[in-house]
């Protein structure tokens, strides 16, 4: 057990700071603050003596070097129990800390709130991150509080144990800090770095605890903050596997500038469609698999109507994301309890992506392809017409947010089938068309889009005897010309991107 005697404050946030004042003064604490903390705790009416004090140096060079001092780092690095340690603080009158409290410069939200590169670099916080380190590192004789968001837990400690502190409060304290300096370096290095020195190195301090991961049996937690991505005004918590098909949602719909509605169903788009309007978007959209949306996740990239409202709250679906609601709209689709409404923010995703594997982690760029008439390269003596062109691009965004092995059919901007996740593109799609014929939509006329180069002509020829008229792919197999000369023997159109889209 450790009494505290001595406590050093440096802090950038004051708020929330008062009341472990008031509990450092009854327990006869002594003080030492600098600069702007030592003039707030004088105006609270707490006496404290300044840092400048000890070490009979100014704060120079604007504020840069306040607390760099022997005297200050001796008094919190000192060994209690170490001779040397205690003979070295004797000889050169160094008082020991017992409690560093501090509170770093707000670098990230600078970051935020400014592209002034002097601002950043000034909230790059010395002083205040060396003061954390030192503290933590001592831990068995020195509490840190690393961050204005503990000063609840440090009063709970000052008030239970009267001013006393034991090896394991020191040491979950130390761990918080080493947590908080970690991140501010790693946020610091992220925004030095523009991808010159090849490092991974993603930091947040923002945990969501979920009901459960994958499966009940497994523990599931989230780091980030989802209220920055979108806002729920209504429904149950979110869980592990929502967030999965929420991220695959927000990615598919944001490839689309037409009025469109998707239904996700493990993280693949089960109905799509695109119209003028919304709830005919929705309609098209669900009838390209009514099955499957049953307890899916919604997305439009529009405001959400009453009359669009009122088709969708026919159906049982766990979450509907959209950009806004009308109010009569809201009120409709809030009366299932559970059902989980999110208002979908604007927000800029990192442009990679990365996922834990064996003993370390996959990082890639993120697949922002999105092909345009002009990527079409017309492979075969038929070439599409505008509206087959039109389906082709609207269907290779589907296959490009599809899991592979797939084969996505389309016919005016309507999904009519796909097939997912599949150990061979044939096999992908025979699924697709079972999957139009069962729901009575209509094949012919189709286009069917891939997310791979077809190895053989099988696959276009069954396409072609189930009703499909035009192919995009990206080629490169050394057999693209079979494939190309059974669409010419049977007047079938047949486009090349040149780009892949494998998901897995």
């Amino acid at each position: 057990m450790k009494k505290i005697k001595n406590a050093l404050i440096s802090v950038y946030y004051k708020d929330g700071l008062v009341p472990v004042l008031e509990k450092l003064n009854q327990l006869g604490i002594q003080l030492y603050s600098t600069g702007g903390t030592h003039r707030f705790i004088g105006e609270q009416g707490f006496g404290a003596r300044t840092v400048e004090s000890l070490t009979d140096y100014p704060s120079i060079l604007g504020g840069r070097v306040k607390t760099l001092h022997p005297k200050v780092f001796g008094g919190i690095l000192a060994r209690r129990e170490h001779a040397g340690d205690k003979e070295q603080l004797e000889n050169y009158g160094i008082p020991t800390f017992d409690l560093v409290i501090v509170d770093l410069y707000p670098f990230e939200e600078t970051l935020a709130n400014t592209g002034s590169e002097e601002e950043i670099i000034e909230k790059i916080d010395i002083g205040g991150i060396s003061l954390i380190r030192a503290a933590a590192k001592n831990f068995h004789d020195v509490l840190v509080v690393p961050s204005a968001e503990m000063y609840g837990e440090l009063l709970e400690v000052l008030e239970t144990k009267n001013g006393v502190t034991d090896l394991e409060d020191r040491r979950y304290f130390a761990a918080r800090a080493f947590h908080i300096s970690s991140h501010y370096d790693t946020a610091i290095f992220n925004w030095m770095n523009p991808g010159n020195v090849n490092a991974f190195k993603v930091s947040t301090t923002h945990e969501n605890v979920l009901r459960y991961g994958e499966n009940p049996h497994q523990k599931g937690l989230f780091y980030g903050r989802l209220d920055e991505v979108f806002e729920q005004l209504h429904g149950k918590a979110i869980s592990y596997n929502n967030l999965l098909d929420l991220d695959a949602a927000i990615n598919l719909i944001e490839d689309f500038d037409e009025t469109t509605f998707a239904v996700i169903k493990h993280n693949n788009a089960c109905g799509l469609a695109s119209r003028e309007k919304l709830t005919d978007a929705w309609k098209d959209a669900l009838a390209g698999d009514p099955v499957s949306a049953f307890g899916g996740v919604l997305v439009t990239n529009k405001t959400v109507d009453k009359a669009t409202a009122e088709e969708i709250n026919k159906i049982f679906f766990e979450i509907i994301l959209a950009p806004a609601y009308e109010s009569e709209a809201l009120e409709i689709l809030q009366t299932k309890k559970n059902r989980i409404i999110l208002k979908k923010k604007d927000y800029n995703f990192l442009d990679r992506q990365f996922r834990s594997l064996l003993n370390g982690v996959l990082v890639q760029d993120k697949d922002l392809k999105t092909e345009r008439a002009g990527d079409l390269e017309p492979v075969t003596k038929a070439v599409p017409t505008k509206q087959q062109t039109e389906d082709l691009l609207f269907a290779n965004k589907i296959v490009k947010h599809t899991k592979s092995n797939t084969i996505v059919l389309t016919k005016n901007k309507q999904l009519i089938g796909s097939g997912t996740g599949q150990t061979s593109r044939v096999d992908a799609l025979k699924q697709a068309i079972e999957k139009a014929r069962r729901f009575e939509l209509e094949l012919e006329g189709s286009v069917m889009a891939s997310d791979a180069f077809f190895p053989f002509a099988d696959s276009v020829e069954i396409a072609d005897k189930a009703g499909v008229k035009a192919v995009i792919q990206p080629g490169g197999s050394i057999r693209d010309k079979d494939s190309i000369a059974y669409c010419d023997d049977h007047a079938m159109a047949m486009v090349f991107t040149g780009t892949r889209h494998f998901k897995h």
